[in-house]
This record gives C-alpha cells, structure tokens and sequence, in this order.
C-alpha cells in the first residue's frame, strides 16, 4: 500500500512589523533586492554590475533581520523559564533533543475556552475523553484554542491560557512539548497583571512558564491553522528548532504530517 502524505503548515510568518507581535518587539526586515545585490557583489568580487552577463547585471537579493527569538512560530527552551528546571542547569534550545520535537500529534479542541480563563487539568481531561485518547510518552499536544483566527487585530492578544497545574499534568505523563495556537502560553499579561494588583499574590504571574522550573519541558507558541488538521490524533507533528547557541528559544516551521492511503 502507498501511502500519501499530507503536510499542513502550523505556522506564523516572520513579518515586518509583525502585528502579532507587541510594538516593541516586532520584527524589523530590510530587503535588499537584487539591483542593490549587484552593488554588494561588487565590494565582494570586485565586478562591474555591467559585466553580470548571466543576470543582466542584477546580483543576489537578501534579508537584514532584526528580531527576538520569540517572534513567530517559536519553541520556548527551559532556560526561558528560568536558570534551572528539575534541580539542573535548564536546557537552551541548542541543547533540547532532537528527539523531543518529531512525534505523534494530539490536538485537544479547548475552543470554549474565553479570553483570559485558566486552561485546567479538568479541562484537558474532558477533551481527552471526548476523542477517546490515552497521552502517551512523547506525544505533542497541540492546544486548539482558535486564537489564531485573530491574527492581526488587538484582539489576537486576548486568549486563554495554560494553568500550572494542567502544564505539570502534561508533562507528568511524558509529554516534552506542548504547543498553543495563541500569542502566549500563559494568560495575556494584562489579565495576569491584574490579578497580581488585585491580590499581592505573585504566584499569578507567569505559572505555566514557571512549572518549567519543576518539570523540563518546551513550549510552542502562535501556531496556526489547527483547525486544518482532518482529526485529534493519529498524525505526526514536526517543529524543530533553529539551532542558536545558548537561546532561550527558536523559530520553527511547525507543521502536521498525515498520512493518507493511497490506492
């Protein structure tokens, strides 16, 4: 039996002035075209564009990029979270396995979820159950919060989020990356920031993150187009890094990969 393979792009774009990203941080590209190229190639080579025969006297065209390792689709590493993660030195995303990051695939559909609500182990549970599927060491959970449909307007920002106590169930059960179709993995910051105000309590702030102390595990977020994949599980999820020393992170091209009879 053949099998056909169906590859489906869970990612963001790296974009200038990214409106997924906070002011602050977007990215900023410079694209330098291939007229421009030419004039580089000629400090490089020492040629006049003129004599580019092949092209026309046009030369290479290139990105500059400004950017933080949390632009875009990104794996968060342990280091993120914190300096250590299970009583040793956190892992930086060169030194996360490779392994962690190709895996069987299961999508929990927490859509119902509002805006600024704890993502529980109840919650998690009640999915489970609802596709019948037992976690399994080294499956990539993929949170389905459709999120991302708001991509590009102020409201992109407002999503629900992991809770500590659902992030350490997670990982409990084997599980090295878990990946969310939102801007954070936590709650937004506004929400988290206000509940802090509201209470004193510090353990507000960023819990999900911070389980990352007590459990080694990665995280990936703004994926995209979950709703594409055609079932909860039975697919695979690849989502590896970019290997940059010593970084609390790293874009990734995360996509779900089915396979299909073919006759």
């Amino acid at each position: 039996m053949v099998k056909k393979v169906k590859i489906i792009d869970l990612s963001v774009p790296i974009e200038h002035e990214s409106p997924l990203d906070p002011e602050a941080w977007r990215p900023k590209i410079r694209y330098i075209d291939h007229r421009e190229g030419a004039d580089s190639m000629r400090q490089v080579f020492g040629v006049d564009p003129k004599d580019l025969v092949y092209s026309n006297g046009l030369g290479w065209a290139f990105e500059e990029i400004h950017l933080i390792t949390h632009s875009g689709t990104h794996v968060d590493a342990p280091f993120h979270f914190h300096p250590i993660s299970e009583g040793k030195l956190a892992k930086t995303i060169d030194k996360c396995p490779l392994e962690w990051f190709y895996g069987d695939g299961v999508r929990l559909d927490l859509r119902h979820k509002k805006p600024g609500e704890e993502i529980t182990v109840e919650d998690l549970k009640e999915a489970l159950d609802k596709i019948g599927y037992k976690i399994k060491p080294g499956d990539i959970v993929l949170i389905w919060t459709d999120t991302d449909k708001k991509a590009g307007t102020p409201e992109y920002f407002e999503h629900p989020g992991m809770s500590r106590e659902a992030t350490l169930w997670l990982v409990e059960q084997g599980v090295k990356v878990i990946g969310i179709d939102a801007y954070g993995f936590d709650r937004p910051f506004k929400v988290m920031a206000e509940e802090y105000k509201r209470t004193g309590d510090g353990r507000k702030i960023w819990p999900a993150h911070y389980a990352g102390i007590e459990k080694e595990y990665c995280h990936i977020e703004k994926l995209a187009n979950l709703d594409k994949i055609p079932k909860p599980y039975g697919f695979k999820v690849a989502c590896f890094p970019v290997k940059i020393a010593r970084a609390t992170a790293g874009w990734c091209r995360a996509v779900a990969i089915i396979e299909e009879d073919e006759g």
